[in-house]
């Protein structure tokens, strides 16, 4: 790497803004501040002072008065001053013993205080006397009245309640928690103040329990709160200086009543709201000025219409999305099924047929030209499966798509090298769209299309065959290249799905290193090198790879529901969606696409939650971010507007790593991460990929990748 500066990005981007700790199944209400009791135990001696137990990690500490208290263990600690108790987390301590399980003592003599405000908390709210506090503290403080001191500032949040509630609607459930005030993402920009707003409706007086967990599943900022029956909101005002996956979680509690904790929002499971904040990489990688837009890495499938009053299809769909991730590349479809639908040359070149959200010229186009209409084709239907009966008709239509194409460049694109066209998707036997014709009409049609195209547009990329499976790439291009397949490609376009299923379960290594061979094969690393190699083979100096589509689900069998999907499976998605792409890059491929913007009904795509359709669906209006978008958010920011420098080499099994450089000589990132789990979850309900990083978190294993 010569004398570049260079910087280490551990775990697939994971530890920078990925994704929730893995925890094990039994565990989804193991973070509720209100159930954590305080650990048995007599005074110890630390650092030559005397201390006593009086909370567990997530409890909370109570005493009177002001007390010192210790958190953490005895050999990894901090002390700080509090009056009146305190909670005992990382939100409010930091962490001082990462990986540790950790607890609070105070200052000897603290103990009996304890007890006594312990047992009076379990009188107030085991009596009738509750209303009446709870009623007579209302009437000075508001509907909503602090049981406990407001949340303490930690390093990297600050969360402060608002001293006076609003009313709110009666309609609802009986507890919701949102953060508005974003672009409709919920994203919010590093530093930035952001709200949460609590919302309760409770049929008598109660508790309300709340807290925001990171991406390591620590608790950043926590509270509770005494409620009065009615619908109320509360606002609780944050700023981050950490950026990542964030969940919030709340538990209303009030007597004679089933606690209530936040429901299913479409296809978001119980239990959870989730938000993010947006990395802010400047200062230690500085943005890149791209002398060419085609120097871009990073596209995307999926439209949100975020906006007020936009709606699908009628607004842009992509914007603030694709920039808040940095995706820059989208589809653009002049398939002629779509232009032409009933009779030739009704497609005019000149017109203005550019899509409005490609005008400011900050999206980049991926021109497909997939599909023939049923006039045009001997089955007299759409399709995918045949060449047109006509390659004149074709060949007249493609040029004029050439046409266009080369005027749209030159003038809403005018620093972008080349124009890329898509010819076919995902032609795969077994696919929806599979090939049914001639291997020697395949190889005329991509003849006609390329020819076409290029004496039309002297900036033409022509791309195929875009198969779904990675390696069934290289087994068609094999196939074709007696046919001459390779005089009619610039490039090649390709799908990255490499397994029976890309999930959790099989992750893109899972088959790397396997003493077969043929299923080594099969790991997403050696589909890739096989595929690179046959295009050195066949394929020009230079020719391009785009890897249109790679999308990363739940485990295979996995349905959308009020339990689905858990902490585990959302932490393993965004791991792996970080790691594929990662992968895929660092072998050479040029851009890679994520799919899919938000849940579709294929379960568990998505990089976000769809909050209005249980069963996913397209063209969304209310998203909330998973683990997987935080890290590409990350990713984007941190490998787009690279070279690949290419494989770590002698690097131990099971250890992977890629250099990247900044354009223009700039820095060297280094993604490395480990991993070696065969079978997902193993007995503790983590994948077993967790050899680089191992913590203690709640007493239970935690893994990392």
């Amino acid at each position: 790497m010569g004398r570049h500066t260079g910087i280490l990005l551990i775990c697939a981007l994971v530890t920078v803004v990925a994704a929730t700790g893995c925890r094990g199944e039994n565990d989804a209400n193991a973070a509720s501040p209100a159930q954590a009791s305080a650990p048995a135990g007599n005074a110890v001696t630390i650092d030559g002072s005397s201390w006593t137990p009086c909370a567990a990690e997530y409890g909370h500490c109570s005493f009177a008065g002001a007390k010192k208290v210790l958190y953490g263990t005895p050999e990894k600690h901090v002390v700080k001053t509090f009056t009146d108790g305190t909670g005992c987390d990382n939100g409010v301590f930091d962490d001082p013993a990462p990986g540790a399980s950790k607890q609070c003592w105070v200052e000897s003599g603290a103990k009996a205080d304890d007890n006594a405000n312990a047992k009076a908390d379990d009188k107030a709210n085991t009596t009738p006397a509750v209303k009446a506090g709870a009623q007579a503290a209302d009437a000075q403080a508001g509907n909503f009245v602090g049981d406990a001191p407001p949340p303490a500032t930690s390093l990297s949040m600050t969360c402060v309640p608002a001293s006076t509630p609003v009313d709110a609607s009666g309609a609802g459930d009986a507890i919701e928690a949102d953060t508005p005030g974003s672009d409709g993402t919920r994203m919010f920009p590093l530093h930035h103040p952001f709200d949460v707003m609590l919302t309760t409706r409770a049929k008598a007086a109660g508790t309300l329990a709340w807290q925001i967990e990171d991406a390591w599943s620590v608790v950043k900022a926590s509270g509770r709160i005494a409620v009065k029956p009615g619908a109320h909101a509360l606002k609780i005002a944050c700023t981050s200086r950490a950026a990542g996956y964030f969940s919030i979680s709340a538990r209303l509690e009030s007597a004679g009543q089933t606690a209530a904790v936040l429901p299913s929002r479409g296809t978001r499971p119980a239990g959870i709201a989730t938000f993010g904040v947006l990395p802010d990489l400047a200062a230690v990688l500085p943005p890149v000025t791209y002398k060419k837009l085609d120097l871009h890495r990073f596209g995307g499938q999926g439209a949100a219409y975020l906006k007020p009053g936009q709606s699908c299809c009628s607004g842009d769909g992509y914007r603030p999305l694709y920039p808040d991730l940095g995706l820059t590349w989208v589809n653009d479809n002049r398939n002629w099924d779509m232009t032409e639908p009933k009779a030739p040359n009704t497609f005019n070149p000149n017109a203005d047929n550019l899509s409005p959200f490609f005008k400011p010229g900050d999206l980049l186009r991926l021109i497909q030209l997939d599909g023939i209409p049923g006039w045009a084709n001997q089955t007299g239907k759409d399709t995918h499966s045949y060449a047109p009966k006509s390659l004149a008709d074709y060949s007249a239509y493609m040029k004029r798509v050439g046409l266009e194409s080369n005027r749209i460049r030159s003038t809403v694109f005018p620093t972008q090298s080349n124009n890329y066209y898509q010819v076919s998707w995902e032609p795969d036997y077994e696919g929806g769209l599979p090939w049914r014709d001639s291997d020697a009409n395949l190889v005329a049609m991509y003849k006609a299309t390329y020819e076409a195209i290029h004496s039309t547009d002297p900036h033409a990329v022509v791309m195929g065959l875009t198969l779904s499976s990675l390696g069934k790439n290289t087994e068609w291009l094999n196939r074709l290249a007696p046919l001459g397949i390779a005089r009619y490609l610039d490039g090649v376009s390709a799908h990255g799905y490499y397994d029976v299923g890309t999930s959790p379960s099989h992750p893109p290594e899972r088959l790397a290193g396997n003493s077969d061979p043929a299923k080594a094969a099969q790991s997403l690393p050696a589909m890739m090198r096989g595929l690179r190699h046959t295009m050195t083979q066949m394929l020009k100096p230079g020719a391009k790879l785009f890897i249109t589509e790679s999308g990363i689900s739940y485990d295979i069998g996995t349905k959308y529901g009020s339990a689905t999907p858990s902490a585990n499976v959302l932490y393993a998605q965004g791991a792996v969606v970080a790691r594929s792409h990662l992968i895929l890059l660092g072998e050479g491929a040029d851009l890679s696409y994520v799919f899919y913007a938000a849940d579709p009904p294929e379960v568990g795509y998505g990089v976000f939650f769809d909050l209005v359709n249980a069963e996913g669906g397209f063209g969304q209006t209310q998203i909330s971010p998973k683990p997987a978008a935080m890290g590409i958010a990350a990713m984007t920011r941190i490998i787009d507007g690279t070279d690949t420098l290419g494989i770590l080499k002698g690097t131990p099994p099971g250890v992977y790593g890629y250099a990247f450089q900044r354009l223009d000589g700039g820095k060297v990132v280094t993604a490395l991460w480990t991993h070696d789990n065969a079978v997902w979850p193993d007995a503790s309900g983590c994948a077993r990929n967790c050899r680089l990083m191992h913590r203690r978190h709640r007493g239970r294993s935690r893994c990392s990748t």
